[in-house]
């Protein structure tokens, strides 16, 4: 079966950086597009960024722009989230998602979506 596995969160000061990486099996990732999405307690999810199945087109939502890089080795079906000048306001669960369609995957369409368990991120002021 499909398995969606993110790893790299952790606690970190504000200012710094995190690595997010997600791995995918039970699927052919090169087939998928990918994106993060991050939900804070009290706070609609919300997609952060997004990547396309050869990670030539990308997509950041404004409030990570130029902070955040996303990334992806199809050869070792891994999804990254390189994570730079980290802000309290940044704290939330983050989620790796792998949709077929790049349009239910920006619109984080549930039921065509293939979620991870998600990684806590807590960035301290």
């Amino acid at each position: 079966q499909v398995q969606v596995v993110e790893s790299g969160g952790g606690l970190v000061q504000a200012g710094g950086s995190l690595r997010l990486s997600c791995t995918a099996s039970g699927l052919t990732f090169a087939d998928y597009a990918m994106g993060w999405f991050r939900q804070a307690p009290g706070n609609e999810r919300e997609g952060v960024s997004y990547i396309y199945w050869n990670g030539g087109t990308t997509y950041y939502a404004d409030s990570v722009k130029g902070r955040f890089t996303i990334s992806r080795d199809n050869a070792k079906s891994t999804l990254y989230l390189q994570m730079n000048s980290l802000k309290p306001e940044d704290t939330a669960m983050y989620y790796c998602a792998a949709a077929t369609s790049w349009w239910r995957l920006l619109r984080g369409d549930d039921q065509y979506i293939y979620w991870g368990q998600g990684t806590q991120v807590t960035v301290s002021s």
